[in-house]
């Protein structure tokens, strides 16, 4: 493949070399900059060019709206694909996991600029990026289970190494928090008014060095929402089920039972088969690197392609809207172990391949 000069450019999103900076911008405000596969191959793409590029000394990723950074994938695309076309559908799974193991990859600063929402795929190409940055309006979420699918882009392996069962709590509720509990949780690196955006990419083009340029500008943000609740979300979703998670939660009294009520209703209307594979996929990835965490999520994601939840989770939330998904199975007493166990089974010659990190790093003429 020929390498581009210094511009890649797609509607959805550009990619060019400004100083010593390559600069990515999602561009697609009206989907409020929902990945499509396309928008995926283009950043890959500069990436591997800027790599071995000694013009550039960091990467900088950012939204052209103020309205999200960036809502997830275009979980649309992947449903019209998973139906008419399964084969280009898993092509897709594969270079959206692939591009993770890139970012995590890559040897220079990356710096996201995060300013409103961020959620799935947006979280997959940030998360592993040295230097991770915080408007005030930043508010992350991994909503999968609620619309039958599971935590994938690597997320599982953060979420699995968070204290106190956060992570866990996080995965199968997909509820979202704000920068403060971010930034604690090691989700962010630093804080900033949004406003400040453009001199830290301004700064970077210059070739300043990111760490002083961040670290003079970060702001505290305070205490999160979670830290009166941490001592409960490790009670409840420290156990070894999702039902005995319920159980738990069902169990709560006092100060943190109006909390607990609220937490099983978002558990109530999320895929029963979701739950229970999330539980598993993060109970198994603490013991894994974020290469096996993303063979693991191309294996979950093939088969949730197969089946019926997430089609008729995406029916439900983001098409007819009717927010009453009919899950099969329709209770987490129907989902059973070996059902389960079929999600991470191995997928006979068609598993996720990814170069080691030495051979991603390797400099290539």
């Amino acid at each position: 493949m020929k390498a581009p000069t210094n511009e890649l450019h797609d509607v959805a999103v550009t990619a060019g070399i400004e100083g010593a900076a390559g600069i990515v911008t999602l561009n697609r405000p009206r989907a409020l900059n929902a990945l499509t596969t396309a928008m995926r191959e283009r950043i890959a793409a500069a990436f591997a060019v800027w790599a071995r590029d000694p013009q550039v000394y960091a990467a900088v990723v950012l939204s052209a709206t103020d309205r999200a950074f960036c809502a997830g994938g275009d979980v649309r695309e992947m449903v019209e694909w998973g139906k008419a076309r399964p084969k280009d559908a898993r092509l897709s799974l594969a270079a959206e996991y692939s591009l993770n193991w890139q970012l995590d990859c890559f040897t220079k600063p990356t710096v996201s600029l995060i300013d409103g929402a961020v959620m799935g795929s947006g979280v997959g190409i940030t998360l592993y990026g040295t230097h991770r940055v915080a408007g005030e309006r930043y508010r992350f979420a991994m909503p999968e289970t609620g619309i039958g699918l599971f935590p994938d882009d690597g997320v599982s392996w953060a979420f699995a190494r968070m204290p106190d069962e956060v992570g866990m709590y996080l995965a199968l509720t997909g509820r979202a928090i704000g920068r403060a509990d971010a930034y604690r949780l090691g989700l962010v690196t630093h804080c900033l008014p949004a406003a400040r955006f453009a001199e830290v990419r301004a700064a970077i083009s210059d070739a300043d060095p990111v760490d002083p340029v961040l670290d003079s500008r970060h702001q505290d943000p305070g205490r999160g929402e979670l830290d009166a609740l941490r001592p409960a979300i490790a009670r409840c979703f420290g156990e070894a089920s999702v039902e005995t998670i319920i159980a738990a939660l069902d169990a709560e009294c006092g100060e943190t039972e109006a909390w607990a009520k609220g937490v099983l209703r978002d558990l109530q209307r999320c895929s029963p088969t979701s739950l229970k594979v999330t539980h598993r996929h993060v109970r198994e990835v603490r013991g894994a690197d974020l290469s096996a965490t993303l063979k693991q999520d191309f294996r979950l994601a093939s088969r949730f392609m197969q089946g019926d939840d997430f089609y008729e989770g995406v029916r439900a939330g983001l098409i007819d809207r009717d927010h009453a998904p009919k899950w099969r199975p329709a209770s987490l007493q129907e989902v059973s172990n070996a059902a389960v166990d079929a999600y991470f089974a191995p997928l006979d010659g068609d598993e996720l391949q990814l170069a080691s990190r030495t051979e991603m790093q390797a400099v290539r003429s």
